[in-house]
């Protein structure tokens, strides 16, 4: 088998990875939150999560707080486990000898 079997395509943009990472440490995160840690503009957290979400990767709740909406996002197990794969893979791709 390949060392880089799993090493999964749906994290390959750095903006996806980061969305993933941010959420294996917290239990959901805000729009504006992923914004901010992120560095990213409205337009790629969108398009990012969309794909994120399109695999099953992670959820998205839409609310209001206030009159304000709100979109938060959190990781589906399916999405923790497919991520944990992924570094998994990339740390022997890196460790190899």
């Amino acid at each position: 088998m390949s060392i880089i079997t799993n090493i999964n395509k749906a994290f390959d943009h750095r903006i996806r990875l980061g969305i993933m990472s941010v959420l294996m440490v917290n239990e959901y995160v805000d729009f504006n939150m992923l914004k901010e840690l992120l560095g990213a503009t409205d337009g790629n957290i969108a398009s990012h999560t969309k794909a994120l979400e399109k695999v099953d990767y992670i959820k998205v709740e839409k609310q209001f707080i206030g009159r304000k909406p709100n979109t938060r996002y959190s990781t589906t197990t399916l999405g923790r486990e497919a991520f944990k794969k992924h570094i998994e893979a990339l740390e022997k791709l890196i460790n190899k000898p």
